[in-house]
């Protein structure tokens, strides 16, 4: 395919989106362990990158479109059954496979900034997700302490406590779907990862390069 005319398949767009994804979960990745505000940076740079591919999907360019590469089941098990042929099916855009794999990335990743963004205002109380604490004014809770009996205070202790309880359980719930989705989504890095690898050496074709220069040779 060396002497094969180039075409524009990626548009600028969506190079700048795919680079950036790659960076910005890297940051967000490394800055996981601490108390770092990289961490929170990075992880709304990736909602944005999201909400962004997902509007391109419908409205960018021809390849950019999911229209232009999501198969029916049928068409992916075909794809890798072509694989094994001397001359396999060459893709301008996605593949069958890769197709379903943007898919799997941008839903997986929504997880993950998701849950991010309730435990982020579970612990900080901070981020769109997160409640406004119920204040009472001082007149309002000086009147309230002088009306509250042994009985009530006993009750709303008991409130307060299932609340923390609540709380708690909400935010364990919350950790475990935040580092299922990350580890998932490192799985699916590293598939992404080997189905270029193996694609590029199928086809013959430098799908790294593809990406940053936009261009693939034509058949």
């Amino acid at each position: 395919m060396s002497n094969q005319p180039l075409v524009q398949v990626w548009d600028i767009l969506i190079r700048i989106f795919h680079w950036s994804l790659v960076a910005s979960f890297a940051v967000a990745y490394l800055s996981s362990e601490e108390d770092n505000p990289w961490h929170i940076y990075s992880g709304y740079t990736v909602l944005g990158l999201i909400v962004f591919r997902v509007i391109w999907g419908f409205v960018g360019s021809k390849h950019a479109r999911f229209s232009d590469f999501l198969s029916s089941p049928s068409a992916v098990v075909g794809y890798f059954k072509n694989l094994r042929s001397d001359n396999p099916t060459h893709y301008l855009g996605h593949n069958p496979a890769g197709g379903w794999m943007v898919i799997a990335l941008l839903v997986t990743l929504f997880a993950v900034t998701l849950s991010g963004l309730k435990l982020y205002a579970i612990e900080e109380g901070k981020g769109p997700l997160a409640m406004e604490s119920m204040q009472l004014s001082p007149i309002s809770a000086a009147l309230a302490e002088d009306d509250d009996d042994d009985d009530d205070k006993k009750e709303n202790k008991s409130e307060k406590e299932n609340e923390k309880e609540a709380e708690a359980e909400g935010e364990d719930f919350w950790e475990e779907i935040h580092e299922a989705s990350t580890n998932i989504m490192l799985a699916l890095i590293a598939l992404h990862i080997l189905g270029v690898i193996i694609s590029s050496i199928l086809h013959k074709e430098k799908l790294v390069k593809a990406m940053i220069t936009g261009k693939k040779e034509r058949l």
